[in-house]
């Protein structure tokens, strides 16, 4: 499949002013505020299964992040099915599997996009053990040295019901989404994605509803965020 079929449509950057590009900055807004007392750098974004549209929702939020001039990094740690190397038109050669396995160093593999503020780490080649390697110390030690160099770091998983991958780096994250595809995924299905982030304790930051009918005949991204008691 070609590039460009590949690629998502960056609508905080195509059209900021749009009513879908201001429900990511009340997104970012909403995230922003939901700790006072600590510092959410690391945020992790996963759905309960494939096709909910995380990859879109955390490369948008990416960008709206970036708008607020932040320095900002994506991961794509979805080792299984990368997407962000096609939606930033970069190279997917080295990236965090590269890293991981010492082939190459965080500076080697980070690459800027065209733009502002915004960072993009691939995931690299993809490896025959993503658990393995998501869950290792390395994979720890890269986060803590790129917190010390970002300012908002946004991580997409694969999916929560298919792997272990998205447990194991939310056990490492300030705190995780989960995007929620309202006509696909059943209230069930939703819950048991929310209990596995508690079982590894992680913080849930909140719940983004994709594809919600906000008037008749139209469907559009809508996002509910609520944080989790």
């Amino acid at each position: 499949m070609s590039r460009s079929k590949n690629k998502r449509q960056l609508i905080t950057l195509t059209n900021s002013r749009s009513p879908i590009s201001e429900s990511y900055r009340a997104l970012r807004t909403n995230i922003d505020f939901s700790s006072i007392d600590e510092k959410l750098q690391v945020i992790m974004v996963s759905s309960a299964g494939p096709g909910e549209g995380k990859s879109t929702t955390i490369a948008n939020l990416a960008v709206a992040y970036a708008q607020s001039e932040r320095n900002t990094l994506l991961i794509d740690a979805d080792l299984r099915k990368p997407t962000a190397h096609h939606t930033f038109s970069v190279s997917n050669r080295w990236g965090l599997s590269s890293v991981i396995s010492k082939q190459c160093t965080i500076e080697e593999v980070v690459q800027m996009t065209d733009i502002p503020n915004l960072n993009v780490m691939t995931s690299g080649t993809i490896p025959p053990n993503p658990a393995e390697m998501l869950g290792s110390n390395r994979m720890s030690a890269i986060i803590e040295h790129l917190k010390s160099q970002y300012d908002v770091i946004l991580i997409d998983t694969p999916p929560l019901l298919a792997v272990t991958d998205a447990q194991i780096v939310a056990s490492k994250c300030d705190g995780a989404i989960l995007v929620v595809d309202q006509g696909r995924v059943k209230r069930d299905i939703a819950k048991k994605a929310i209990q596995n982030l508690q079982a590894v304790n992680a913080r849930i930051l909140g719940v983004v509803l994709n594809n919600v009918k906000r008037k008749a005949n139209e469907e559009a991204y809508y996002y509910y965020y609520g944080t989790q008691e």
